[in-house]
């Protein structure tokens, strides 16, 4: 059964600061929501993280207009600034791109280049892949070892796979939430490595604030990990989900899970205490509430992983376009596991080679049109007894 947390209720909470030597006792207002000011001005930015998810909102969604060209595809996953890649002007007119903060993490990847370089060559690969071995085909039936369409049972949507079956646009998404948001989330900003960096710890004792900016470093890095989640949302103090094609979507449906309902609530707790604790410069605290996010934020890859491999069991017989479509789906959520981080660890619960086994496994042969329920629900098994929650669980 997975942990359960102590939910933090109290509008006041007292500890002992470890900020400095002294046993100091500081008292941290815990706010009603993630909202926070100084001088009456707000403190929270985050609009990096909220252009970035627009801009793969505009890619995903361009990946099924089979009028896109790769060129045109990869120009939105690695945008230059002042390129009119989307129809929204102010993404034209960014700095910022996809391409650049994937698998770009202090934690997993400042040392790691070559394994970055290959990760973020890899979305371009499935770009290229959906572009000459799907577009092309985009109106013929698929067909074991043909790419093509396959409606679902009873009139439902159509969906759009290469040879073995696979949905690339859903392997892009759901890759990206493990290899931007999860990694720069998780493996970056929460990071004591990142937050502590340089003089931010000391800047952040003395208030002292971003050159021209109403945060110090530390607080925006911390806001920066929230907007991976939230920033998209029209009020992020207030969050109401289903604002993106990404993290934001997926917690949002725990909330109509009876097993997992409270881990949006406990997540965005944790989000709200760890920056009230930065204001109160409460490291331990603030640590504290980052090993929640860890290990709550990787769990739903599991979950997610587990509830479409085993909802492609129920498919697969008469529905091969629902069942590729979870399957899909699910490899997507497989593929980013290897982003998930370990609370209090430095590794995420899958590596990358267990990863690709995973992968391997799935896309052997004619891939999906091979895969039986036999191999679906030993993949299940390992993903679940790496987290805290059952298969019974993870699919229903």
């Amino acid at each position: 059964m997975r942990k359960t947390f102590l939910s933090i209720t109290a509008v006041i909470l007292l500890f002992t600061s470890c900020s400095n030597d002294t046993n100091e006792v500081n008292i941290i207002e815990e706010p009603a929501t993630y909202s926070f000011q100084r001088n009456g001005a707000t403190t929270v930015s985050f609009s990096g993280q909220t252009t970035r998810i627009q801009m793969g909102n505009d890619l995903v969604a361009s990946l099924l207009d089979p009028t896109e060209t790769a060129s045109s595809l990869k120009a939105k996953y690695a945008h230059n600034e002042g390129e009119n890649n989307f129809d929204n002007a102010s993404l034209n007119a960014s700095s910022k791109n996809i391409k650049t903060k994937v698998a770009a993490s202090a934690d997993y990847f400042s040392a790691n280049t070559t394994t970055a370089l290959t990760i973020r060559n890899e979305f371009e690969g499935w770009i290229d892949t959906q572009v000459n071995d799907v577009f092309p085909f985009w109106s013929a039936n698929a067909s074991r070892g043909n790419a093509g369409q396959l409606q679902e049972a009873g009139g439902g949507a159509i969906r759009y796979v290469d040879a073995k079956g696979l949905e690339l646009n859903q392997l892009i998404m759901k890759g990206l939430i493990g290899a931007l948001m999860l990694d720069q989330m998780l493996n970056n900003y929460l990071s004591p490595a990142v937050l502590d960096a340089g003089s931010n710890r000391t800047n952040n004792d003395a208030n002292i604030l971003v050159d021209g900016k109403n945060y110090t470093t530390m607080e925006h890095y911390w806001d920066e990990a929230f907007g991976y989640l939230y920033g998209n949302e029209s009020d992020a103090a207030n969050p109401t989900y289903f604002v993106d094609e990404f993290l934001n979507k997926y917690v949002g449906r725990l909330n109509n899970d009876v097993d997992f309902e409270d881990m949006p609530e406990e997540i965005y707790d944790a989000f709200k205490l760890g920056r009230a604790a930065i204001v109160a410069k409460d490291y331990e605290t603030r640590d504290a509430q980052a090993e929640i996010i860890k290990e709550k934020i990787s769990e739903i890859m599991g979950i997610r992983a587990v509830y479409y491999l085993q909802q492609a069991k129920l498919f697969l017989p008469n529905d091969k376009g629902t069942a590729f479509h979870d399957l899909s789906e699910g490899i997507g959520f497989i593929y980013s596991l290897q982003f998930t981080r370990m609370p209090y660890s430095n590794n995420p619960y899958f590596t990358r080679a267990e990863v690709q086994t995973f992968i391997d496994t799935l896309l052997a042969g004619d891939g999906f049109w091979d895969i039986t329920n036999t191999t679906l629900d030993e993949m299940s098994v390992e993903i679940a007894s790496r987290f805290n929650f059952t298969i019974n669980q993870a699919k229903s």
